[in-house]
């Protein structure tokens, strides 16, 4: 992806104040994405398994429906790239309106400030819903976009130039801090939850090792930062391998979605547009993939490493691209209006899975009766169960967009 050097056009042009419909779909695919966790592909897939009927449809779709253990990519690790790289491209066109109402650099700051404590404090709390106490972790997506967000609120005023190099300075620097840091001889990665049996299917080798999990730079850091919170007992390892420090690879994928965002943003033709998202789509999903062949990143979504920023915005630029000459430039936009519902309220949509989907599908089964979803068999009672709490959390969302309420942060 080569620099542009042209800066940032300002004062912004009327045409570029409109709101870019194709935005509020493609967050509205991505949080679809997070919210279809409800229909339980996987255990569908297993019952139809367990049942001696395997299905390749269902064992392909619960394949989607989950994370990679570690290196590579499914449709499912590109949600929380997505919605950061969305962050990104809604920024400019943030900032033109507020420069057009009038408000001062000094409140747009004050407001950007805001915002990143409220999503940092917004992730906590649900990660620490059913919890004793306080979960005192950053790895939740808001939480990771709320550490990063000033930053990228900062470049947003800068020009193209400034932009590339602070995503070459991060990208370059997060992969050193990586590279120079090699755990113990004789580490013990039993003690920090990765079995032998981990290592030896997904576990690196040769230089990829300063990628491993849970005995990388970014484990390392968090055995210090997690334990200035108060917690039952010292921290130790996350489970998944996912880290705190992984906000900042993260904030490399927003300022991705900032360069997106100016050149939709920008005066240049909509063939022009298209052209620059899917040459940067095809250059980044390259460069990210020759990385990892290489041997010199491991593509790892785990921990965010650089090749897996390249890699994953590869995609946002080409998904990004396709939702723009769909919805806004032929102007289909209306095939799409379910995931705008979902994409204007994309914070809200966010919560109800974490907080109401349980809920919902309890009292589902309890006022239309336990068996109620076994009607097509008790192998697919989990999907048909899914659906109904899906559709519910969707009906709730269209009354907020029928009545204008957006939960905005």
């Amino acid at each position: 992806m080569t620099p542009d050097p042209t800066p940032s056009p300002a004062p912004p042009s009327p045409t570029a104040l409109n709101r870019l419909a194709s935005l509020d779909v493609y967050r509205g695919f991505v949080m679809f994405l997070m919210m279809a966790e409800v229909l339980r592909l996987c255990r569908v897939a297993r019952n139809l398994t367990e049942a001696g009927t395997p299905s390749a449809l269902w064992n392909f779709l619960c394949l989607h429906q989950d994370h990679v253990e570690w290196v590579g990519c499914v449709l499912h690790d590109l949600i929380q790239p997505s919605f950061s790289f969305l962050v990104g491209v809604a920024l400019p066109f943030s900032i033109a309106s507020r420069l057009a109402r009038g408000q001062s650099r000094g409140g747009m700051w004050l407001h950007a400030l805001w915002r990143s404590l409220l999503l940092i404090l917004l992730g906590v709390f649900l990660r620490s819903t059913g919890s004793d106490q306080a979960n005192w972790t950053f790895e939740d997506t808001l939480s990771q976009i709320g550490l990063g967000y000033s930053f990228l609120f900062a470049l947003g005023f800068t020009s193209r130039r400034t932009q590339w190099a602070a995503l070459a300075v991060l990208l370059i620097g997060y992969w050193a801090a990586f590279a120079l840091y090699r755990p113990p001889s004789g580490f013990d990665y039993e003690a920090v939850g990765v079995s032998a049996e981990w290592l030896r299917q997904h576990g690196h080798t040769g230089f990829a090792e300063h990628w491993q999990k849970n005995g990388n730079f970014a484990w390392a850091a968090d055995r210090v930062i997690l334990n200035w919170f108060p917690r039952p007992k010292p921290w130790l390892y996350n489970g998944g391998g996912y880290s705190t420090l992984s906000f900042i690879p993260t904030l490399a994928t927003m300022v991705l979605g900032l360069l997106a965002g100016e050149v939709l943003r920008s005066t240049q033709t909509a063939k022009a547009r298209l052209n620059w998202l899917l040459i940067a789509g095809a250059a980044g999903l390259f460069s990210g993939w020759l990385l990892g062949v290489l041997g010199i990143c491991p593509v790892v979504k785990r921990i965010w490493t650089p090749s897996w920023v390249l890699f994953s915005g590869g995609w946002c630029f080409l998904l990004m691209a396709g939702f723009y000459a769909i919805v806004d430039v032929a102007r289909q936009g209306r095939w799409f209006f379910p995931l705008q519902v979902i994409g204007m309220n994309s914070i809200a949509a966010y919560c109800m899975a974490h907080l109401f989907e349980h809920f919902i599908g309890d009292n589902l089964k309890t006022h239309l009766g336990q068996e109620f979803f076994r009607f097509a068999g008790a192998a697919y009672e989990p999907f048909f169960h899914g659906a109904a709490t899906f559709g519910v959390l969707w009906l709730i969302l269209y009354w907020m967009y029928r009545r204008k309420l957006f939960l905005r942060i």
